[in-house]
């Protein structure tokens, strides 16, 4: 086992059908990277501790039923929980089209200035999603 992701699968019924799935990963961001606002909250050390949310996706035949949400909000649920053990001061997506870009932005992602499809959301705003 290379334990470079971990890998967490939404299935359902007993033949356990995986409707879909997503990846989450230690990661870094450098300080320089983030927008001037966010990166003047944070210590002047030059990475600051994230977490990947590398990949998500839902099956084709399962889209619309609002998984890719719920896949979502368990994987910030879990970066969240991770936070309080292993430092992460935010949540990291590479987006991979303007759809998912859109996806993300709906849920308070923002992008960094000089990579828009790479997106980012304080640790802060995690845990205010999620009391909501």
């Amino acid at each position: 086992m290379k334990r470079v992701a971990a890998t967490f699968l939404l299935v359902e019924g007993s033949a356990r059908a995986i409707l879909g799935f997503y990846t989450l990963a230690a990661a870094s961001v450098q300080l320089f990277d983030l927008p001037p606002r966010t990166a003047k909250r944070l210590p002047k050390y030059p990475y600051v501790p994230a977490t990947l949310l590398g990949r998500l996706a839902v099956d084709r035949r399962a889209r619309g039923r609002r998984y890719g949400e719920l896949l979502l909000l368990d994987a910030l649920a879990k970066s969240l929980a991770a936070s309080e053990a292993v430092a992460s001061a935010l949540v990291i997506v590479d987006a991979k089209d303007v759809a998912a870009r859109s996806f993300y932005e709906r849920y308070e992602f923002l992008p960094l200035p000089e990579s828009p499809n790479r997106l980012f959301l304080p640790m802060q705003l995690v845990a205010a999603l999620l009391r909501q």
